[in-house]
């Protein structure tokens, strides 16, 4: 049974930073697609960042060039990396894994991942 745990999540100031990691168990993901994502409350769960197998990566406009998500294989472990945060970042945050090894499908939509972790807070003050 695959377990994503999340982590690092917490209050921080506009224009401050928070370190993001999902701990991955029950099977290496190493080859899986990999995505975090947020929900506001009221709010729809929103894509985030993903990264592939190979390490490609992919973010929302919302939080390009500010967010970085990688990921460790040897420790089965997936980051993001926030910078510069804004209120407007303030949800909480997810990460989830796709089932099928080697394949992206539609990375952007919830539907398309199978395993979540249980979700982290960030707050963002302003």
């Amino acid at each position: 049974q695959v377990q994503l745990v999340e982590s690092g999540g917490g209050l921080v100031q506009a224009g401050g930073s928070l370190r993001l990691s999902c701990a991955a168990s029950g099977r290496t993901l190493s080859n899986n697609f990999m995505g975090w994502f947020r929900q506001a409350p009221g709010k729809e769960r929103d894509f985030v960042a993903g990264i592939n197998w190979s390490g490609r990566t992919y973010y929302a406009d919302s939080v390009k060039g500010r967010f970085t998500i990688s990921r460790d294989n040897t420790k089965n472990t997936v980051y993001l990396q926030m910078n510069s945060l804004k209120p407007e970042d303030t949800a909480v945050y997810y990460c989830a894994a796709n089932r099928r090894a080697y394949y992206s499908g539609n990375y952007y939509y919830p539907a398309e991942y199978a395993y979540w972790g249980q979700g982290t807070q960030v707050t963002v003050s302003s």
